[in-house]
This record gives C-alpha cells, structure tokens and sequence, in this order.
C-alpha cells in the first residue's frame, strides 16, 4: 500500500516536475543501455574472428537509443496527458508508424550485413560463384522490406500507399516513355552487376573499342582506348554486344597479369632441348616475366620449314605486355646468335653442313642434361601441388576453421589450381 501512496504522491504532482521526472527516466535508461548492454555487446563482437557483427553492431546501437526515446516519449506522454487526451489520440498512431519504420529499418541493415555472409558460406564449397550477385540480392530485399515497413506505416496514419501508387500510374507511364532509353540502361546496369563479365581495371573489347575499364556507371561505361581517349558505352550497347575480356582486374582498378604466347620457328637442324633451354632461361630472365606460373616452352609444330617452338609466359601487369614482348623478342635474337641456333627465313641458298660445328654439338648435349634435370623439377612441383591441394581440400571440410584462415587456404587453392591447369595444358 506504501508503493500505491508514493504513486499517489507523485501523480499529484506539477506537469513540469512530471515532465522532468520522465525526462530523468529516458536519460537513466539511455545510460543503463549503453553501459549495460551496448558496451558488453561491443566487447564480445571485437572478440569474435568475424567482421559482419562489428559493422552490425553501431546501426543497432543506435536503432536500439532511437527505440529507448521513442518508448519514453510515449510513455511520458499517456502519463502527463492521460489516455482521454486529444494529444494521446493524435500522438499514438504516429509512434506506431515509428516502429513500424524502426523495425524495417532494423531488419534492412541486418540484410545489409548478413546477407553476403551468408552467401558466402553457401558457395564457399562450389567451384563456380556468380561474382556480383550479392549486392543486387541485398538491394531486392531491402527494397521488399521498406516498402513493407512504409505500407503499414502509412496505414497506421491512415494513408493507402496503393492508392496514392495507383494515381501516380498513368504519370509514369508517360515518363517511362520519354526515358525509355535511359531507364534501359539503368536496368541493364543491374544486368551487368549480377553477371559481372568484367571489373574496373580490366581490359575489354567491345564492336572495335579496346581499352581498359576506368568506371562503370548506372547508364554508361567508361573506356580508357589504347590512344587516352576516353570512350563512353551505353550498357544497352554492351548488354547486346560480344564482349572479349582480354584481363581481368580484380575490382579495384589495378591491372592484373596476363600471359605472353611467343611461336618462334627454328632450322629443322636444331637439336630441341638446347633451342627449348635457351628459350627457357631467357623467359626466366625477363624482368616482366613472374616466377608463377612458370614459364613453359613447348614444340608446338612441325612447319614446312621450321620447327614452331612456343613460349608460355606470364606478366604481373597487363600494362606491360608489350615491353615484355620485345624484350623477349629482342633477346631471343640475340641469344639464338650467341648460340648459333638459326632462324629459317624463305631463301633459294643452300645451306651446308659446316654451318654446325663441334661447339655447337657440345652445347646441345649440355642444355639436353639440362633439360632434362628441368622436366625432373617440373614432376616434382606438379606432384606436389597437387598433394598440397588434397591437404587443402582437407582441411577446408573442418566446420571449426575461422573464416580468415578458410580465406587463405581457398586462395592458395586457387593459386594451386593455376599451376595445375598450367602444367595439364603445357604437358610434358
């Protein structure tokens, strides 16, 4: 009965010492969250190996200070009015409207994090991703969900959202018109970002354009040509068009590599492992060429006139191909003098035997035994890759494996595989 009489008492009192009373409520409980339930949260979430619950965590901080205030708000309003009040009427469907937004903006940015994370971990085990697919399942989902969230609070207002869509109809039909070419582009740019056939930074060409992707837009793409010019393609024009990517670029507009085909004929003469070594040791030489994959030499032909040796390398940036193509060509020139290894060119003189001497047959015998120690080297690396693989794939079934570790591995895989499919298409 004492807890009814303070009740009572207080009840009694002025509207303003009420009002300050509620006011000191709201900020007490805004304090109670925050060092309650706000920071220990944090704490735990910077614990966790995960990124998605750090970023989850201040839009729900927030939506969490905005649902204590709207709560108090309306509780110091039924208290100090009282439930008869015109002001308690008209206030009370304007707070359900709050929540109902609230609540839709809670569940939006919860997609915004989840969402991808969950698709990652479903096609983390497949062998074939779409690339790009996550932002447009989020961008549908959030738009489903605010247009729910706006539907029934406007009907707490006592607004038909339909209605006032169903009047705007014709108006848009008439617009749609007008832009039909511009909203054609808009839509083919979410096309584009679901199928994703190329990034910023990769090399494309599309009907006689060549160059790399500086931007892609909502109704345009954008292309560096080989001269700086600077070329605009509507996306209904790439939608509708073949598309060749020459080298992806991995999204952040940074060339990445792209392999160098040589086909270099020699004399019929020529022994192949001293042309396949010297060849061999060149592309190791170049300062463009990469360590991995390893550059490849194969005989590739036999030509009427010539044997048709070609030379598989690989270049960190796509920028330099064409540096690498003639330091390769240049020194391959030169090396095959140095050598004495001949390239045949259409001639009417007869070229004799004396050309080879006894140097030139020691120095094929050396670089076969080289050679040869090359292909025992070349075994090895596939037979250990593909061992390295097996442990991979191993340890990628432990459900325990933190998702930072998981990332690595998949990656060294990846890279694994490269070499793999390099070795199955060079052969021995």
């Amino acid at each position: 009965m004492d807890y009814q009489h303070y009740l009572d008492e207080i009840n009694a009192l002025n509207d303003y010492i009420r009002l300050g009373i509620a006011l000191g409520l709201i900020i007490i409980s805004l304090v109670f969250a925050k060092y309650a339930i706000i920071r220990p949260w944090w704490r735990f979430v910077t614990s966790t190996d995960v990124d998605w619950d750090d970023h989850l965590h201040r839009p729900l901080a927030n939506r969490t200070y905005a649902l204590i205030l709207g709560v108090g708000s309306q509780l110091t309003i039924r208290w100090i009015m009282g439930l008869s009040s015109t002001t308690y009427e008209t206030s009370e469907p304007l707070f359900a409207a709050f929540y109902v937004i609230l609540s839709a903006s809670i569940l939006s940015v919860s997609i915004k994090h989840l969402i991808p994370v969950l698709m990652d971990q479903f096609s983390a085990q497949g062998s074939v991703t779409v690339s790009g697919s996550n932002s447009i399942i989020v961008f549908f989902l959030r738009t489903v969900v605010w247009f729910a969230g706006l539907y029934f609070a406007l009907n707490q207002l006592g607004i038909e959202l339909l209605g006032i869509l169903a009047s705007l109809a014709v108006f848009s039909l008439i617009i749609g018109l007008a832009v039909q070419q511009t909203l054609g582009n808009i839509v083919n740019s979410f096309l584009l970002a679901i199928d994703r056939p190329f990034e910023v930074g990769d090399r494309i060409e599309v009907e006689g354009t060549w160059g790399s992707v500086v931007s892609v837009g909502i109704l345009s793409t954008k292309v560096l040509d080989r001269d700086e010019r600077l070329v605009v393609i509507p996306n209904n024009t790439l939608v509708q068009s073949k598309v060749t990517n020459h080298a992806r670029g991995g999204g952040d507009g940074v060339a990445r590599r792209i392999s160098i085909v040589l086909d270099i004929g020699v004399d019929y003469r020529e022994d192949i492992d001293h042309v396949k070594y010297t060849l061999l040791q060149l592309a190791k030489e170049c300062p463009y060429v990469i360590e991995r994959p390893e550059p490849r030499i194969l005989l590739h032909e036999l030509a009427d006139f010539a044997k048709i040796f070609r030379v598989y390398t690989w270049v960190e940036d796509y920028s330099d191909e064409y540096v690498a193509r003639d330091w390769l060509l240049r020194n391959i020139d030169e090396r095959f003098g140095n050598e004495n290894i001949n390239i045949p060119f259409p001639t009417s003189v007869e070229l004799s035997d004396s050309v080879y001497e006894q140097a030139e047959v020691t120095k094929q015998r050396s670089a076969k035994r080289k050679m040869v120690q090359e292909r025992r080297k070349l075994d090895e690396s596939r037979i250990n890759a593909r061992a390295e693989i097996e442990d991979i794939s191993e340890k990628l079934k432990d459900v325990d494996l933190s998702k930072k570790d998981r990332s690595q591995l998949e990656e060294r895989q990846r890279e694994l595989n490269t070499i793999l499919s390099q070795f199955d298409r060079d052969g021995d």
